[in-house]
């Protein structure tokens, strides 16, 4: 088993090893580089993230980190995995200032990336779940995480999810639209695989003129999600405006999602 990677303060380079590397910090979780590996170990650190990056990789051609290893013990995990050597988008977007081309050429190019992973078959074991992440569990998204009170099983129908919305919805005080939320929110009569956190800080550029995308990260939340819910999560309120923008100028389809905003505004 993995051990868990020791804290900032702690950390020494291994005899003849790679000086390890904080890349990011975040509550539950952090990512460390070691040379051409990274480790991503934490609370919120699960099975089905590498099973997520394992789908991707293997129905299709969308950059991803190869897991190189995985351990899961005491609700902690820790998933070894290919580094992806480039720059996030958000550190670069401004680049593009005035370059609409180019802005319009990279939100093209990840629709496209995204459309190839929405294709991929939800497994038959998992057939009667409407919702569930990549290994059959159930989401814990903010919009859809089971009240104390619910069961944990992945959602079976779209009417679950939205009831499920409307419930978290009006559980932390949400009135404003109590009786109009439910006909606001979206429906969908089928689920497709979905990333669930397409934003620049995901999204590695490499080197090259054509700014050529070498990876998409942080799988935690993939799976099977109603065929609006990347759309809707790449809309919703977010500091990278001018991206947005553009993924909305270039998206193939474009839902309703104002019952989705309106219930955000108060979950978030």
């Amino acid at each position: 088993m993995a051990l868990p990677v020791p804290p900032p303060t702690e950390m020494s380079r291994p005899a003849g090893g790679p000086t390890p590397m904080i890349l990011s910090r975040q509550s539950g979780g952090y990512i460390v580089r070691r040379g051409d590996f990274v480790e991503k170990t934490g609370h919120r650190v699960r099975p089905r993230e590498a099973a997520a990056l394992r789908l991707v990789q293997q129905h299709t051609s969308v950059p991803v980190p190869t897991v190189h290893s995985q351990s899961f013990a005491d609700n902690h995990g820790t998933i070894c995995m290919s580094y992806v050597d480039g720059d996030p988008l958000d550190k670069i977007w401004t680049d593009f200032e005035d370059c609409d081309e180019i802005k319009e050429d990279v939100c093209n190019r990840i629709w496209d990336l995204i459309y190839q992973f929405r294709a991929i078959a939800k497994p038959a074991q998992f057939v009667n779940s409407f919702q569930c992440c990549a290994d059959g569990t159930a989401s814990t998204d903010v919009l859809i995480k089971a009240l104390p009170n619910q069961s944990l099983d992945p959602l079976a129908s779209d009417a679950d999810l939205r009831q499920r919305i409307y419930e978290r919805y009006w559980e932390f005080a949400g009135r404003r639209y109590e009786r109009e939320l439910p006909d606001m929110l979206p429906r969908s009569d089928r689920t497709v695989f979905t990333h669930a956190d397409i934003a620049p800080r995901n999204i590695i550029i490499g080197e090259g003129g054509n700014c050529p995308i070498v990876g998409i990260v942080d799988w935690e939340e993939a799976g099977w999600y109603p065929e609006y819910w990347e759309y809707a999560n790449i809309m919703k309120p977010t500091i990278d405006s001018d991206w947005q923008k553009w993924m909305e100028r270039t998206a193939p389809e474009k839902w309703d999602i104002s019952g989705i905003a309106a219930a955000r505004r108060v979950l978030f």
